[in-house]
C-alpha cells in the first residue's frame, strides 16, 4: 500500500487511502512482519468504497467475509459494492445470507429489494420492500 502514498483522483485531490498505507511505517507497536489484520482490511475495503473502486472494495471485503461470515457489516458492505458493481447475483446472495442471520435488518431487506429490481425481479422485490418498509417503522 506505500506505493499509494502519492496517488491522487482524476480532479487532483489526494485519494482517501493515502495515508492508510503509509501508517505501518511510522507503528512500531505491532507485529514486525508487516502483515496487515483484518481491521487495516476493513478500514482499506472502506476507503475503495468512499473511493467509488467498487469492485477493488469486493475483493478486499471477500476476504473478510471468507474469514468472519458473521460479521453483518461486512457482509453487508460487500453486498452493496457487488450491487454498485453490477455484480447482482452475488449482492443478491450476501443479502439473503444476512436476512438469514439476521431476519430484522431492515436494511438488507431493502438492498434485496432493490438488488431484485435492479435484475428485473419486480415481483420478487415487492415483499422485501414491504418488509425494510415495515420494519423501519415506515406506514405504507
Amino acid at each position: 500500500m506505500t506505493d499509494r502514498f502519492n496517488s491522487v483522483l482524476p480532479d487532483g485531490e489526494p485519494t482517501a487511502d493515502r495515508w492508510a498505507g503509509s501508517l505501518h511505517l511510522f507503528d512500531t507497536s505491532g507485529p514486525a512482519s508487516g502483515e496487515e489484520g483484518p481491521v487495516e482490511r476493513w478500514e482499506r475495503a472502506g476507503l475503495m468504497f468512499a473511493e467509488k473502486r467498487y469492485s477493488d472494495a469486493a475483493a478486499e471485503l471477500d476476504t473478510l467475509v471468507r474469514e468472519f461470515p458473521d460479521h453483518t457489516g461486512a457482509r453487508l458492505l460487500l453486498a452493496r459494492a457487488c450491487y454498485h458493481s453490477a455484480q447482482l447475483r452475488r449482492a443478491e446472495e450476501h443479502l439473503r445470507a444476512v436476512i438469514e442471520r439476521d431476519p430484522v435488518e431492515p436494511y438488507a431487506h431493502l438492498m434485496l429489494g432493490r438488488t431484485l429490481e435492479r435484475q428485473g425481479r419486480g415481483a420478487d422485490a415487492a415483499p422485501w420492500l414491504r418488509m425494510a418498509g415495515a420494519l423501519a417503522g415506515e406506514a405504507e
